[in-house]
């Protein structure tokens, strides 16, 4: 039956696609500011993207039945104001200035990032979650030479057995004085390419001691038996105290799984140059010349945990 023959059934057609897009819009709003102030939550994140394809549809269907005063809009001046205002909002909130990102910094939502660092009081607080199963936080609790402004330079990495970069976890400024880690970062960084450029990455990839470049193999071994120990570093340079930067480390071994470890200082990196001219950075045991960079961390205890 027709909406000329029954007027009844378009306007109920019309109310119904105005009531449903409006209480769209109400789950729109509530789940967008939820996620605004909220840790990131799936849950939040997807009502809220599965209700806004919804409310495209029923935004079509609101256009087509009120076609003719929409129409009327397209003919008006203040069409090419609105344009005008959007376009300029949507630049500014895409550019994000100073004011704009200052907003954002209230949100409590983080993202569904796999890494996170910040400061919390005097701690130093990193959390890796590769998954559900498997999360790892690192806090290091500062010492008395730690300041705050400017604040030291901190790397954080993984290292297979034979010492080899396997995954950044942190990385420091690009002017950043933390050589080890820039040393062990170029290396993994030449090797990669030398792999791909070889068509030999599947082959490296796979899951051996001192071969492979996905942090996978080690973090999250298919099955028991291969697991292979690895490492967690953490080098720290506070810039302007006239001292090299300290190593920190820790050993994990799934196959032996401690929920709480302390990481021990390893010692400081100096470049010695091999005899053939390749350039190396062994770690040396910390002498009395060191002073105030053994109080900018009082310790750090790393915390695993692992699903069943």
């Amino acid at each position: 039956m027709s909406e000329k023959k029954n007027p009844q059934l378009g306007t109920l057609r019309r109310r119904s696609v105005s009531l449903l897009t409006a209480s769209s819009f109400v789950v729109l709003a509530v789940t967008g500011v939820l996620a605004f102030i909220r840790p990131f939550s799936l849950d939040i994140i997807g009502l809220h993207s599965l209700t806004g394809f919804v409310f495209i549809g029923l935004i079509a269907l609101h256009v087509a039945n009120n076609s003719r005063p929409l129409t009327a809009y397209l003919r008006s001046k203040a069409l090419w104001a609105t344009l005008v205002a959007t376009a300029a909002m949507t630049l500014l909130f895409w550019w994000q200035p100073a004011p704009v990102k200052t907003v954002l910094g209230w949100s409590g939502n983080l993202g569904p990032a796999m890494e996170r660092f910040e400061m919390r009081g005097d701690d130093l607080v990193f959390d890796y979650a590769p998954s559900a199963d498997y999360k790892m936080r690192l806090a290091v609790r500062t010492g008395p030479a730690f300041r705050s402004s400017p604040p030291p330079e901190v790397s954080i990495w993984l290292e297979n057995q034979g010492g080899y970069h396997i995954k950044t976890l942190r990385a420091p400024s690009a002017e950043a004085e933390t050589p080890y880690w820039k040393f062990k970062h170029a290396g993994w960084e030449k090797a990669k390419r030398e792999a791909e450029a070889s068509g030999g990455i599947d082959v490296v990839s796979s899951p051996t001691p001192n071969g492979s470049f996905d942090p996978a193999d080690y973090i999250l071994p298919r099955a028991a038996g291969e697991s292979t120990p690895y490492a967690l570093l953490l080098e720290i340079n506070q810039a302007g105290d006239d001292q090299p930067s300290l190593v920190y480390a820790v050993e994990i071994d799934n196959s032996l799984p401690r929920t709480f470890q302390l990481l021990e200082l390893r010692g400081y990196p100096k470049r010695e140059d091999e005899s053939d001219g390749k350039e190396a950075w062994p770690l040396h045991y910390v002498d009395d010349s060191f002073g105030s960079a053994l109080e900018l961390i009082d310790s750090a205890l790393l915390t695993i945990e692992r699903g069943q």
